[in-house]
This record gives C-alpha cells, structure tokens and sequence, in this order.
C-alpha cells in the first residue's frame, strides 16, 4: 500500500524514489568519492566536483539506516550485522589510510544503530536518554570512526523526525534541515543533492527484497575497498602516481 507521503508527491507531481534506488544512488556516489580521494590530486576543479557528488553518500546511508532501524524484525541481528561487516571491512580500510586512527564508516552506522536502541529504551526518561545518545556521539569522535559525532547525530535527527506520520511533508523538512546543518560541515553542495534525493523518498522498499541481494549491498563495503587497494597498487607498480 502507497504510503500517504507517496499519495502526496504524486498528487503535486514529484518524482519519486524507492529505498531500493536511494541505496544504488548512495553506493555509486560512495564509489566516485573514494575512486576520487584515493587516486587524484586534491587541488584540480575535477577533483573538487567529484568529491561534491560523493559526499551525498553518507547522508542517504544515515536515512536508510533510520529507516531500516524502524521497520526491521529484529533491531539486535540488525546491528550484528553492521557490525560484523565493519569488522571485515576495516583491514582493506587500513590498507588504504594507514595507522591513521581512523575506522571504516560501518562503525559509525552500527553505533548509529545502538543509539536508536538507546532512544527506543529510554525515551521516557528525556535528560538519561539525551545523555546516553550524546555520550554514543562523544564515543564515535574518541574512537575515529567515520563522521564521528555528526554522523550519530544525523542518524538520530533521520529517526526522530520520522516517528511523527501525521504530516510527512513537514516531517521529512524538519529532517532534512537537521541533517543539512550536521552534514554541511562535509560541504554544502553534496549534503544539499543528497538531501534532494532524500525528499523524492516514497516510503516503500523497491524492487531490491532477495536476501543475496541485501547482503550483496553489506558485501560490497569491504569489496570495493579491496578493489581500490589493488587498483592502486598496481598504477604504483607501473609508476603512476
């Protein structure tokens, strides 16, 4: 059944996206940008208009993952497998960063995730449930996980503001005005498409629903990783630098 926000964008005429397309949009933007930061020179306009469509990535993550979260049969399996795909993911992410500190983006979803638990948990208790949550996000920025604090933020602000179906225009507003003002820290031109193709959301799943396909999406993190790693190795190894 067509959900009243999808009602609404065909009764004005908007298009619309599945959560299906929202994660094939947010997979290609997350290729370009690391194809990108990887493997070109930081100071070309190039350089620049490709890391501007790659950063509509984690914002659309961030919403799927809300998303996921409220409709999902069994939050605990939910996060295991976030996590457990972090974990995987994070040797081809050391590959390629380094002893840096820093830890794959996987974390931050899957820390996303035990924040929203907490929210579910402790809602009735508003002071214990905003210390918990802010004590997730003070948790993301010690350990380096990829966008740190705003990223559980944003996580959260995507949830909250989607519990309340009265109105969804206005709902999916207040959404995106949050999140734009976290994720505009990582530029203001990629956080502003992503929040576009976020708005186009109709609330159904999509065409995408086997189980190989959903753990193809999870699978491709560390893959595409790997793959860039290999790729780089071997233009170092024909002397392009």
């Amino acid at each position: 059944m067509a959900s009243i926000y999808s009602r609404y964008k065909k009764a004005i005429s908007l298009p619309h996206l599945s959560g299906s397309a929202l994660k094939v949009i947010a997979i290609i933007s997350m290729v370009v940008d690391h194809c990108v930061y990887y493997s070109m020179e930081n100071d070309t306009l190039l350089y620049e208009v490709m890391r501007c469509f790659g950063r509509i990535a984690f914002p659309v993550f961030a919403f799927l993952i809300a998303e996921g979260f409220r409709y999902t049969r069994n939050r605990m399996r939910y996060f295991l497998q976030l996590q457990f795909f972090a974990v995987i993911s994070e040797i081809p992410w050391y590959l390629l960063n380094g002893a840096d500190g820093t830890h794959n983006v996987m974390f931050t979803l899957a820390l996303g995730v035990v924040a929203l638990a907490a929210f579910e948990k402790l809602k009735k208790d508003g002071t214990l449930c905003c210390c918990v949550i802010l004590f997730i996000a003070l948790i993301a920025t010690w350990s380096g996980v990829d966008y740190e604090w705003r990223g559980i933020l944003v996580i959260v602000v995507f949830y909250l503001f989607g519990l309340n179906r009265a109105f969804p225009p206005l709902n999916r507003m207040l959404q995106l005005l949050f999140a734009f003002s976290l994720m505009m820290h990582y530029g203001i031109n990629g956080v502003f498409l992503a929040s576009v193709f976020i708005f186009l959301y109709d609330g159904t799943r999509g065409k995408i629903k086997s189980v190989v396909v959903k753990y193809s999406f999870y699978t491709f993190y560390p893959f595409h990783l790997i793959c860039l790693y290999l790729i780089i190795l071997l233009l170092n190894s024909k002397g392009f630098h």
